[in-house]
């Protein structure tokens, strides 16, 4: 071949000509593409999380929308109430761990109106440490509350002489009358409640005769043995009108209720006989 046809080199790669990066080629894709895919791996995360979340959520719900039913049913069936017993259960804090761990907190029972052994009221309990799988309570309190009329049926296991009784904190006032020589004589006497060893207490702190405010030291020196009885500290058993698991602590008159606090046994939850009434020693 002449050198009039001479081949002409390849320019020299400079800023006027850049070399050509061929798209899809091997240093493009990992460049390009896997930044993406990185970035996707956070919202991934969050979605899984959320979901996690609504889940559990919806599993406490449903444990809370459950478990009041299941705990009345079983109440009921121990205590043989009525079917129809109205009764408001509630667990403190959240229950799914508490479901999965085998034992509640704290679990709150109440009732308005709830007949034992002849005496209504409404009661209120708190049991701790409740065990799912069967075992003891920790502990269980409460109160339980009673009106005037239920006060004497309660006062009328007394020698006083009870036809009425009038509650007005911190007293409780029993009407009624005392036959002598012949002649109702009306009496009302004022006490003051408390519990003494598991018994109801009450103490005399005003007497009315006829109408007429007397001194209970003389009532009881002029009317003998009847004027003891009146006049006396009165001591009142209610073990044979509660389970005997359950023991009473306190009283109070409030307004016109008396108030009676109550202590649990724990065994009550394994030990069928404490669900028996309770025994009052004869007198």
């Amino acid at each position: 071949m002449s050198d009039d046809n001479h081949t002409l080199p390849y320019p020299e790669a400079d800023s006027q000509h850049p070399t050509l990066v061929i798209p899809g080629g091997a240093d493009g894709t990992d460049a390009a593409v896997a930044p993406r895919r990185r970035r996707r791996w956070p919202w991934v995360l969050v979605i899984v999380v959320v979901v996690l979340a609504l889940l559990v959520v919806a599993a406490e719900f449903i444990a809370r929308a459950v478990l009041p039913g299941v705990v009345r049913s079983l109440v009921i069936e121990q205590l043989d109430l009525p079917t129809d017993q109205q009764m408001e259960v509630e667990a403190d804090g959240i229950l799914l761990p508490q479901l999965i761990g085998g034992r509640l907190d704290t679990l709150h029972l109440s009732t308005d109106s709830v007949t034992l052994q002849g005496i209504t009221g409404a009661v209120d309990v708190t049991a701790s440490g409740v065990p799912l799988r069967g075992g003891d309570l920790a502990g269980a309190d409460g109160t339980i509350r009673i009106d005037e009329s239920q006060f004497t049926t309660l006062v009328g296991r007394t020698d006083l002489p009870v036809d009425e009784v009038t509650l007005d904190a911190p007293n409780a006032t029993v009407s009624g009358s005392v036959t002598v020589l012949g002649i109702a004589i009306p009496v009302s006497l004022t006490v003051t409640p408390g519990v003494a060893e598991g018994d109801l207490e009450l103490t005399p702190v005003g007497l009315t005769i006829g109408g007429l405010q007397v001194d209970a030291d003389q009532v009881g020196s002029s009317l003998g043995s009847l004027g003891e009885d009146i006049t006396r500290t009165q001591r009142v058993c209610i073990a044979d009108q509660l389970p005997a698991g359950i023991t009473i602590t306190g009283l109070q008159i409030d307004g016109s209720e008396a108030v009676i606090d109550v202590d649990v046994d724990g065994a009550i939850a394994t030990d069928a006989t404490l669900l028996d009434n309770g025994v009052c020693p004869r007198g």
